[in-house]
């Protein structure tokens, strides 16, 4: 059976050989794991691939190959909660979903008001009250096509404002999975000189003095050559973005390994008048937007990162944020840092594909004159020639 699964492999264009079959059938033998599909599937990874480019392959191959296997349950088991809590997450038509009712963003904050006073006890599966798994446009779990989610588990990515204090996680600057790729594709964004102390061998003169010595070694030292650009990115982090974690710390770690003159700040959705540097301590220890505008000369680079996905208000409307109320819309903030840093870019990690079904997406790359460029190989290197010139 499993030299059947080994050609299926080699069908998938992975590089693998029979000194590593042989290694996974001899582990198999001495029972290094159970005798469990997943345990199998571990081991198999383990031993047959040797390089994480080539993760999404087997990955595809292995679920091609066993595709037919069912999975065992046990039938006197308890019925999961989340299995009773789907219940209410009602399929509704499409029909259905265009006929209710669109308050607006101001009408819709002044029904929640309202409501806070009026509301005395929990409802679920409603079409009024704050509530789950219903049609009204306030509580979460449910389904409208304009709401504010107050808690809870986001679904359907409508609501235009969200009630909820979150902890978000910094990005990890020194993971190195996958970045060898992202780094050479930001090295377009270089320009050397050298500074600092005379600390490394200059070959070239050191050869000329030599011989100019009658070959006697005469040593020249030179300043280390270094990457001068300067660069300051700004990510987004928390709700939508944490379905591009793993791409985005790939991003944050390659651009402090190629970028020794970079500084960082996140925000949430768009940019308002403040930034952080520790999602943490984000409520406490924050940077006044305007601090960071007159921190940085016009020549740094400025970098954007983020889905850009968020209802459109976050962008264009004063108290449009989705923490608290901003006096002024993101749309100001983002006018400005691209007025104080000419180039600019903004990297989405949203494919590409995507970017024409969400309003928020063609609101920002007009703020953005069009700059706006996917995380792949391709629009690193074009944002690189963007931000070079």
């Amino acid at each position: 059976m499993l030299i059947d699964f080994f050609f299926t492999l080699k069908d998938a264009k992975i590089p693998v050989t029979i000194k590593e079959f042989l290694t996974l059938l001899e582990a198999m033998e001495k029972n290094v794991v159970t005798q469990s599909l997943d345990d199998f599937y571990w081991l198999a990874r383990l031993t047959l691939v040797k390089d994480e480019a080539h993760f999404d392959r087997f990955d595809r191959a292995f679920a091609q190959y066993f595709k037919g296997i069912a999975a065992t349950f046990d039938d006197k088991g308890a019925i999961p909660l989340d299995w009773l809590v789907k219940r209410m997450e009602r399929e509704l038509t499409d029909e259905q979903k265009a006929a209710l009712e669109k308050f607006g963003y101001d009408k819709l904050m002044d029904r929640l008001r309202e409501l806070l006073q009026e509301q005395k006890e929990r409802h679920e599966g409603g079409s009024k009250w704050i509530g789950t798994g219903g049609t009204s446009p306030f509580g979460h779990g449910g389904t409208n096509p304009e709401g504010v989610r107050i808690g809870g588990q986001g679904r359907n990515r409508t609501a235009v404002k969200v009630w909820d204090r979150r902890s978000y996680k910094d990005y990890d600057s020194d993971r190195e999975l996958g970045t060898r790729n992202i780094k050479i594709a930001l090295r377009r964004l270089r320009r050397f000189a050298r500074d600092g102390a005379a600390e490394e061998l200059a070959l070239d003169q050191t050869i000329r003095a030599t011989a100019n010595n009658a070959g006697w070694l005469d040593i020249r030292m030179q300043p280390e050559r270094r990457n001068n650009v300067k660069v300051l990115m700004l990510f987004d982090v928390g709700g939508t973005m944490d379905d591009h974690i793993e791409r985005t710390e790939e991003l944050f770690s390659a651009a402090k390994s190629e970028f020794k003159n970079m500084e960082f700040f996140y925000f949430h959705n768009c940019v308002y008048d403040y930034l952080w540097k520790n999602n943490r301590r984000r409520h406490a220890e924050r940077f006044p937007t305007w601090d960071v505008l007159r921190k940085y000369t016009p020549d740094t680079k400025l970098i954007f990162v983020g889905d850009a996905t968020m209802s459109p208000y976050e962008v264009l409307q004063p108290g449009g944020s989705v923490e608290y109320n901003n006096e002024e819309a993101g749309a100001e903030w983002l006018a400005r840092f691209t007025h104080a840093f000419p180039k600019f870019a903004w990297l989405n990690p949203e494919p590409e594909g995507l970017w024409q079904y969400r309003q928020s997406i063609a609101v920002i790359r007009q703020l953005m004159n069009g700059r706006m460029y996917p995380i792949t190989l391709d629009g690193l290197e074009r944002a690189m020639r963007v931000l070079s010139k």
